[in-house]
């Protein structure tokens, strides 16, 4: 199923309850960003950042790599998403490990890694609470932060047999045996949101503390991370800070930003992915590489914010998954570029400055290369107005010949389109005369 049949679905069930939760955090975020009267500033500056790294990125990920091992932690390049877990599978085992408990990771998720761990007879429990909702689901998260936005708080208690609903009572539920899993688990899997070049450690943001306990507690603790993710030095961490949470959730800071380096009680890998991203610098695509996975462009765009994530079939949704989605594979993902308006809300609150409509649009175009029937027809009607926006004597002809045709007609020759929106009703008369 394409976008636009999950959307429908979706809404139908959720559709307004999802659209208020989100905008009630975009809400939020205007009031944080309010406070920091310097806003344009650090987006300028972390834009400028990310541009330097991803014009210097091979060389920063050999310094990252170099200063990591010197600070005792042991770094693996993993050049696909394969590789990637396959070195995850090899570690565990040098231990015998058979549970892991892991934090937030978007490059898990794109990596598959749950799922190949089970299959390879390793128990993974996911410790983030809205990670682990989803889990317990059997679903995928639907939101970069906050993965399980489109369940309620009878969902929750379904999946733990309670009848009590109330969220605190939900969420003391929920903590006491994830504690459990925290006491008994052989490693710990993370995720990272910065990695600083200068002094090779990595930065983990988190509110619930979880990624901390599976950092410490047991014995082994992978990092998996994209090589994206690398951030100069420290100073320029700190505007990455001022503005993550900010930006993800209206808080000033996390409540946990914790920082590490080589591991006391054992072992600590960091596994730096590729998976693409060095293809994509050669790319017009490569500004997404910018991104840091604050999810603002979700909760503003008002097409998620109705669809819900799991229309987008992506592990991430909304507009950057829009972008990023066809670069994996255009075929199955050549929709979700129009699932946009092209309003430009996104651009606006991202925090480095990506040029989603331009890129969107670029996107468009990339995919249209399939040259299918559908888009042909596209095109077609897309070169048709043109040429009538360009000659005045066609452009009359055709309003004439819209005036005059039967609404019924418009909307056979127009299915796709008046399936799911109401076609305005044709002027009678000319806007000028």
């Amino acid at each position: 199923m394409k976008h636009y049949e999950l959307a429908v679905k979706f809404y139908k069930q959720k559709g307004p309850r999802h659209d208020k939760s989100l905008w009630a955090i975009r809400q939020k975020r205007d009031k944080a960003i309010k406070e920091v009267k310097e806003w344009e500033e650090l987006r300028n500056k972390a834009s400028e950042i990310k541009d330097y790294v991803i014009e210097n990125l091979h060389s920063l990920v050999d310094e990252f790599i170099k200063n990591a091992k010197n600070a005792g932690i042991e770094v693996i390049f993993a050049k696909d998403a394969k590789e990637h877990n396959e070195t995850v599978l090899k570690y565990l085992k040098e231990i015998n490990a058979k549970k892991a408990v892991k934090s937030k990771s978007m490059l898990t998720e794109e990596c598959g890694l749950n799922v190949y761990l089970h299959d390879n007879g390793i128990e993974v429990i996911d410790t983030d609470l809205g990670e682990r909702i989803v889990q317990l689901r059997g679903e995928k998260p639907s939101h970069i932060v906050l993965p399980a936005i489109h369940t309620t708080k009878e969902d929750v208690a379904e999946i733990l047999n309670e009848t009590n609903t109330d969220p605190t009572y939900l969420t003391h539920k929920m903590r006491a045996l994830l504690r459990k899993e925290f006491l008994s688990a052989d490693a710990g899997l993370s995720g990272a949101n910065f990695l600083v070049a200068d002094k090779g450690w990595a930065v983990v943001c988190t509110n619930e503390g979880n990624a901390d306990l599976g950092a410490v507690l047991p014995p082994l603790h992978i990092i998996s991370v994209g090589i994206e993710k690398i951030v100069p030095n420290m100073k320029d961490l700190g505007v990455f800070l001022r503005m993550l949470a900010r930006n993800a959730t209206g808080q000033k800071i996390t409540t946990y930003t914790s920082i590490f380096g080589k591991k006391d009680n054992g072992k600590r890998v960091i596994i730096l992915v590729d998976n693409g991203r060095f293809e994509r610098l050669e790319s017009e695509f490569k500004e997404t590489l910018k991104c840091i996975k604050c999810s603002a462009c979700l909760t503003t765009c008002p097409v998620f914010r109705r669809s819900g994530g799991h229309s987008y079939r992506y592990v991430i949704p909304g507009p950057i998954g829009s972008l990023l989605a066809p670069l994996t594979d255009k075929d199955e993902y050549s929709d979700l570029p129009f699932a946009c308006t092209l309003c430009g809300s996104c651009e606006t609150v991202c925090p480095v400055k990506i040029p989603f409509t331009k890129q969107l649009v670029n996107m468009r175009h990339y995919v249209k290369k399939i040259e299918n029937g559908e888009w042909k027809m596209e095109n077609f009607g897309v070169r048709l107005a043109e040429k009538a926006m360009h000659s005045p004597k066609m452009f009359k002809l055709f309003s004439t010949i819209l005036r005059l045709t039967p609404k019924p007609l418009l909307e056979s020759m127009a299915k796709e389109w008046s399936r799911y929106k109401a076609l305005p009703a044709i002027p009678k008369e000319r806007f000028i005369k």
